[in-house]
């Protein structure tokens, strides 16, 4: 079945869709009597034909050279989404994705035979919502002929390092369900499209394997495997993304030639300056035969690399098409001349074409050829032996944080619309937070690639998005309170979040003697949450809704948290409970209050040397009583020895002007040494150890600090650091990373995760398919770490894991160590495009960046469903759907507010299994609800966690009844019985998945099976 999707239908009156039919019949009556009397192209629905049928005949015999005229529109860069859209600010960038859109559509309009894609949905769609009804018809004409074709479709095109997979489907499912609504079947793409990420991920393969794609294309590739690949002639291979899934998650994959470029010579953009052709036999300049005879040179050397006699050639570039009819006047030539040459005996066809159309006609060619099969990934990319580009896996950590975080709250807040049912129709608030988390999605937002002023619009577009979104859990969480206790109507209760937490601020908290934490669980599992409060006071006391009294913990702010620029707080303790047991999909709350009558037990430093041991059994560390260091680590019934410090590395700095003197930068990680300077000079060290919590605070020097904290309830330790301001008087740029050192056994290996997903096995100075020389190091060998790396002793059979809150780079340069880096500033640029340093300033001084680090350690297989996997899942699905947290100031008795708002709630009748988890629950189209099952687990992870489970959906939630369901492809757009993908036939074969009369018995009964780390949906 693979990454499914199922059609969750409620029953409701359809006459609305009766008249809106009538309307669409009527309004088609008067657009074709419209378009007759004014010239616009008629639309023959019999004569129309979209997809592979639309394609232009190849010719046999003949090499086919599929002319792919596109533009690539970063959805922000240089310059903000607005300016690229509207064109402003050109001093920057001349670029109007309204004007090539426009002009397009005139050159469409001129001949049946020229072709366009389009890829970016969120800038077609703020041009599309512009247009007049006729315009709209004329472009669905084209859409419905094949002329106008949508590639990817989602609402930009992704990163694939920094990104997870939850955020990746959602903006490639928004972006479809917008092409879907507006052009049915004709506006669905049929292939992956990465012309322009920086290296690519197993995990975006599966995802356009599920989405139904028939074929990933990308852009750009290391320099050795596109040399390795261009001598074999294995630029195309069969992509098998994923090990629990098998075959289900092939997809044929293909390197573009020239990246995305126009062959050299061949722009015809105003953009460009590149001679055109000249055709008049009477003028001087006439050069037609020269510039066919170059032409035909260029795709004489790419015949050479792809097996089949189909090639493709793209023609276009970064915001070309300005002006498309200086394009499309010089294709129309070139396809004319070259193919004129056939007269002749030239052995070369050019045609007008589509990416679509191009796999089409490999695949018809090539139905008995055996394809290569890729295991591996397209990690790390270089594009020169010292621009290894892995820099941009932890530029701007705080934009990577804060995308984090919009997921997060985007899901709590499609789960809270769904499970209010504040109705059907889209909103525009919900919306809002969906399109831009889209764009933060792009392969210069989340990455941070793009200019300081862009990121600046981004996080601001972010934080009103978030904004809007509260209005909707406000309005949600008023409603099911409100309903639960049978109140009617009354003043909305106030439901504030703490967007600066994390720099220990809250005006609420500090404010209010007495106020209500209400946590609200996206999880589809009962689970415990540690909350942490900025407060003034130094005794509370907190209850829940059935009186029962909870332990608290005060602890003093860290002065280097209080000193943070731009803290604005006049809290000095942070106030710890445990909020236990917070049902699935539901919330609890818990009414804190001040009682200036207790005298805690105050929690002073404890002196260093009278220290050992912090934390308890179940996660217990030891300590130098001579530096404050841990010397080992202890977690149930596992320990090993351990060092954690912090490096840092310094920046090389070179003019650019030729590989070995390219500077780091934005994009590429290059330190002027592989060994990395140790910050330690100093150590200020203070322990704090309580019944909840135990700290250890560490100052290493004057821009590094951390806490250790030890969970003594949840058994967990948590790496909460604090960089910056990172010095640039004297430097020529710092990054900064921290070392976790053990003696486990590793033998050059380690593993870091796909998108969030699965777990990819590395090797020090290797890469599985071809052979690699590395002349950067440490640069060669960093990898993207969405959510996890961890080393393994395979011998003890143990493993050591970290997890992150935000994408991040990391490796494991020597046996036995998980090196990761968490924050940078690069003085210089690297000469890739951004041009200007990455030197990020917050509040007048640099970037302060606080985040954290989750460890693990555990056995790799465990019999008991407890393996150290098991506790990396928990944590990370913890993270990435954390609870979302509120705050009531308390105006009324404690009595009086239990008596009117429901203090605790449940969307779920009951809990799901630890290996099933709700990935998805919103409002979708049609009166229906999408909702996404996971199985959280690989094959091989977990002895029992990794069997297959059972979903029973007939009685799932506690808010509405399942009445039918069908099942789609992962986007939501096409229902999966309808989809046949094409099939690339490969030398390894594997057992075949769930057979579809299996699944459809299955839904018959509302029930879900799911195989290890498959994804169904349910709407």
């Amino acid at each position: 079945m693979g990454f499914g999707q199922t059609r969750l239908v409620v029953e409701y009156t359809c006459l609305h869709v009766y008249l809106k039919m009538f309307c669409q019949w009527m309004l088609l009556g008067f657009t074709l009597l419209f378009e007759e009397l004014y010239g616009f192209p008629s639309v023959n629905v019999k004569e129309e034909k979209c997809g592979y049928e639309s394609c232009h005949p190849v010719k046999e015999g003949f090499i086919n050279v599929h002319i792919v005229p596109h533009t690539h529109d970063d959805v922000g860069w240089l310059k903000t989404v607005d300016q690229y859209y509207y064109g402003s600010n050109t001093n920057i960038q001349r670029a109007g994705v309204q004007y090539i859109l426009q002009t397009v559509m005139d050159s469409l309009r001129k001949s049946e035979n020229r072709r366009f894609i389009y890829v970016e949905t969120a800038f077609f769609w703020k041009w599309w919502v512009q247009q007049s009804p006729s315009v709209q018809e004329e472009v669905k004409h084209y859409v419905n002929n094949g002329r106008l074709e949508f590639i990817g479709g989602g609402w930009s095109m992704n990163d694939e390092a920094a990104t997870h997979y939850h955020s990746v489907i959602d903006q490639m499912s928004w972006g479809l369900r917008i092409l879907n609504d507006t052009f049915g079947e004709c506006g669905r793409p049929k292939i992956g499209w990465q012309i322009d990420p920086f290296g690519h991920s197993k995990e975006m393969a599966n995802i356009f394997s599920q989405l139904g794609f028939d074929a990933f294309l990308m852009g750009r590739i290391d320099y050795q495997d596109k040399e390795h690949k261009w001598e074999t002639k294995t630029p195309e291979v069969v992509w098998r993304s994923s090990k629990s899934l098998g075959e289900s998650s092939d997809i044929f994959t293909g390197v573009l030639y020239n990246t995305y470029s126009p062959p050299p010579g061949f722009c015809f953009d105003l953009l460009c300056s590149d001679i055109p052709f000249i055709d008049d036999p009477n003028s001087f300049d006439y050069n037609v035969d020269a510039r066919v005879d170059e032409f035909i040179t260029y795709v004489d050397m790419v015949s050479q690399v792809y097996t089949t006699n189909n090639i493709l050639i793209t023609m276009g570039s970064d915001f070309h098409y300005q002006d498309a009819e200086a394009w499309f006047i010089n294709l129309d030539k070139l396809i004319y001349y070259v193919n004129k040459r056939q007269e002749t005996g030239s052995k070369y066809n050019l045609i007008y074409s589509t990416p679509s159309c191009y796999v089409k006609a490999v695949n018809d060619e090539a139905k008995d050829q055996e394809w290569l099969v890729k295991e591996d990934d397209f990690f790390p990319y270089a594009s020169d032996p010292h621009a290894y580009w892995t820099g941009y896996f932890v530029s701007r950590p705080a934009i990577k944080r804060f995308e984090r975080l919009g997921n997060n709250f985007l899901q709590v807040c499609k789960q809270l619309y769904t499970l209010s049912d504040l109705g059907f129709d889209d909103n525009s608030q919900l919306n809002n937070l969906r399109e831009v988390m889209g764009i933060l999605q792009h392969h210069d937002a989340v990455a941070g690639t793009e200019k300081q002023h862009v990121a600046n619009d981004y996080t601001r577009l972010l934080q009103r998005a978030i904004n809007g979104c509260e209005n909707i859990t406000g309005l949600a969480l008023n409603k099911l309170m409100s309903l639960e206790a049978e109140q009617g109507d009354k003043p909305a209760l106030p439901l504030f979040t703490c967007p600066l937490a994390n720099i220990s601020q809250c005006s609420v908290t500090e404010e209010s003697e007495n106020f209500v934490v209400t946590v609200y669980n996206p999880l589809s599992r009962y689970i415990n949450k540690t909350i942490k409060l900025p407060v003034k006071g130094s005794g509370y006391t907190v209850v829940d809704g059935h009186g029962k009294s909870y332990l608290t913990q005060i602890l003093p702010i860290a002065d280097v948290v209080a000193n943070i620029p731009g803290r604005q707080s006049e809290a000095t303790n942070e106030l710890y409970f445990i909020a236990d047991d917070i049902p699935p999909l539901g919330w609890k709350s818990f009414i804190v209050s001040l009682d200036k009558s207790i005298k805690p037990e105050k929690i002073l430093p404890v002196n260093l040397k009278d220290v050992r041991k912090i934390g308890t059994a179940g996660a217990l560390l030891d300590l130098d009583p001579e530096t404050g260091r841990i010397t080992r680590i202890s977690m149930e019934d596992t320990a090993i020895s351990l060092n954690q410090n912090f490096y840092t590395y310094n920046g090389f700095v070179g003019d650019n002007s030729l590989f070995e003197s390219r500077s780091s930068g934005a994009y590429i990680f290059r330190p002027t040494s592989d060994t990395p300077n140790d910050v330690s000079n100093r150590t200020v060290v203070s322990v704090y150890e309580g019944a909840l919590v135990s700290e250890l605070r560490q100052e290493l020097n004057d821009y590094i600090s951390q806490i250790i904290r030890i969970n003594n309830i949840e058994k967990s330790i948590e790496y909460d650091w604090l960089i910056g301001p990172i010095p640039t008087h004297g430097s020529n740029g710092i990054e900064v990373i921290t070392r976790y050192s053990t003696n486990l056994t590793t033998n050059g290996t380690f593993y870091t995760d796909s998108n969030g997903k699965e777990m990819l096995k590395r090797v020090r100075n290797f890469r599985p398919t071809w052979d690699v020389d590395i002349a950067e190091f440490a640069a060669g060998n960093y990898y993207p770490v969405t959510s996890e790396i961890a080393i393994r002793d395979e011998e003890l059979g143990m493993e050591l894991a970290i997890l992150n809150d935000r994408a991040q780079g990391g490796t494991s340069l020597n046996d036995g160590e998980i090196e990761v880096m968490i924050h940078r500033n690069c003085l210089h640029d690297d000469a890739f495009g951004v041009e200007e340093a990455l030197n990020e300033q917050a509040f007048g001084k640099g970037l302060v960046v606080r985040g954290s680090h989750y460890l693990t350690l555990g056995w790799i297989n465990s019999t008991n469903g407890n393996s150290n996997a098991v506790k990396a899942k928990d944590i990370a699905q913890r993270k990435l759907l954390d609870a979302w947290t509120y705050i009531t100031p308390l105006d009324q008795s404690i009595d009086e507010y239990k008596s009117t708002y429901t203090m605790e709630y449940s969307g779920l009748k009951e809990a799901l299994a630890r290996n099933i988890q709700i990935l998805t629950l919103e409002p979708w189209r049609d009166s229906s609800f999408l909702l996404r099952l996971e199985h959280v687990f690989d094959y091989d992870e977990d002895s029992i966690l990794s069997q297959p489970a059972l979903v029973k959906l007939q009685d799932l939630f506690s808010g509405f009844d399942i009445v039918s369901l069908e099942e789609s492809t992962l986007g939501g757009n096409q229902w999966l019985k309808d989809n046949t993908r094409l099939k690339f036939k490969t030398k390894e074969t594997q057992e075949p998945s769930k057979s579809r009369q299996e699944i459809e018995d299955n839904l018959e009964d509302f029930e879900i099976a799911l195989s290890p780390i498959e994804i169904t949906n349910i709407c």
